[in-house]
Formats: C-alpha cells, sequence, structure tokens
C-alpha cells in the first residue's frame, strides 16, 4: 500500500482484505504529516516510512523493492485511501495463479452511470474515458481502466521490467503498463467498485492536466520506440521474453 496522510482511510482498507487472500501487508508511508504510520502499526502492518516525500512513483518502487525482497510471487498494490475494494484481491490473484494473465488491473468504469453514482467526478470520467481509448489504441489492448489504484502484478513482471529508471510521479503506473506491453505481458481487467469519499485522496484538476499530458508522452515515446525512431530509456533494458512455464 503505498501511503501518504491516509490515517483516515488505512483501517478500512486493511480490514476488508480477506482473510488468508495475502501472506503479508506492507505499507509504505512517503512522509506523511499525518498518524498514518502510527495507525498502519496499530493494525499490525509492516511500515517503511520515507524521510521525505519521494512521490507517488518513488513511494511505489520502494513498494515492490520491498515486496521483491521480501520473496512475495504475487504483488497486490493498492491504494490505502478506501477508493478501491480489497475485496476482489483472490479473484484478482486467480487470474494471475491460473496463468491467465501476468498483470490484472481493477477497473472502476464498468457503466457511466455506476461510475458516476460512485463519485467520480465528471470531468475525470471524461479524461479517463478519453485516456483510455487512447492507451488501448495505441497499445493494442482492451482494458477498461487504465487509471485505477488496484493491480496486481507477477513477480516475473516487476524482475524484467527496469521501473526503478521511471517517473516518481503519478505517471509511473502508465509507464509501468507501456514496459509491460513492450514485454510481451499479458494484462487483464476485473470490475470494481467505484468509490470516491471526502476521506478519501485524489488529485486535483491541475494535477490531473499534468498527467493527461505526460500519459500522451508516453505513448508518444511507445510508439517511437515501436518504429525504431527513438529509444526511450525506459524502454531501452530488454530482458529475455518472460516465462509463461
Amino acid at each position: 500500500m503505498p501511503a501518504y496522510n491516509a490515517e483516515r482511510t488505512v483501517e478500512k482498507t486493511f480490514r476488508d482484505i480477506p482473510a488468508g487472500s495475502v501472506d503479508s501487508v506492507l505499507l509504505v508511508d512517503d512522509a506523511s504529516r499525518d498518524n498514518t504510520v502510527a495507525t498502519a502499526e496499530r493494525l499490525g502492518i509492516k511500515v517503511i516510512r520515507h524521510e521525505a516525500n519521494k512521490g507517488y512513483g518513488g513511494n511505489q518502487k520502494t513498494c515492490y523493492d520491498a515486496a521483491l525482497a521480501d520473496g512475495a510471487d504475487i504483488v497486490v498494490m493498492v491504494h490505502p485511501d478506501y477508493q478501491y475494494d480489497p475485496r476482489v484481491i483472490p479473484f484478482a490473484v486467480g487470474f494471475i495463479e491460473t496463468g491467465i494473465c501476468d498483470i490484472v488491473i481493477g477497473s472502476r468504469v464498468r457503466t457511466r452511470r455506476e461510475t458516476l453514482e460512485g463519485g467520480m467526478p465528471v470531468y475525470k470520467y471524461i479524461s479517463n474515458r478519453v485516456l483510455t481509448i487512447f492507451e488501448n489504441v495505441v497499445l493494442g489492448q482492451n482494458l477498461g481502466d487504465f487509471h485505477s489504484g488496484f493491480r496486481v502484478y507477477h513477480r516475473r513482471v516487476l524482475e524484467a521490467i527496469p521501473y526503478r529508471g521511471n517517473s516518481d510521479d503519478f505517471i509511473f503506473d502508465t509507464e509501468l503498463l507501456a514496459q509491460a506491453v513492450v514485454l510481451g505481458f499479458r494484462i487483464g481487467d476485473i470490475p470494481i467498485p467505484t468509490r470516491y469519499a471526502d476521506d478519501a485522496s485524489s488529485i486535483n484538476f491541475r494535477r490531473s492536466l499534468k498527467y493527461g499530458v505526460q500519459t500522451v508522452g508516453v505513448m508518444g515515446k511507445y510508439l517511437l520506440h515501436r518504429l525504431g525512431l527513438y529509444r526511450s530509456a525506459i524502454f531501452r533494458a530488454k530482458p529475455q521474453a518472460p516465462d509463461r512455464a
């Protein structure tokens, strides 16, 4: 769980993780200014704390480094802001355990009505739809929500992708998915409820606009890489193809 000022929601998120569905829970706190760390420690969650804020992407780098070092075969990333429903964890993990997918993403967009009634702001819904359609076309995928904070990875994905060279900002997730496509990993999604609430974290319109521009930039780098016109640093490393045996 990559956390920043999640004191009010981390316990609800943790309590909704189905018993027996995970072996351990790790929270990486990105120099929160509230009692996120104390709350997580009270719940018995393993905590790593950044003394200085490293950003959303920087937080995930620490999460994945620690999970791999701990020997995790499957890594579930869920935001501790209670916007993403942890109850679907065993179902998402099942697609990876059976060898159907290498990455599973929780899609909040099943129908327009359900998504908006769940509290997603209209401008975020529109930008999500536009960017997701664009990314599906560019990357050759068919995902419902490229911008979800619920993601499950097989260990080999994180071992193969050079994610440490990715951005420390919110665009980290988009870069990682583009890298996964380049390396031939299989990406799927499952529906999850849309939950926006006053105590859930959310980036503002200005940050959303910046994120949208960055997303287009990553897709541009991907296309240029595929065409052999420009070798972006995030695609430079080319490990062996993933073993799906």
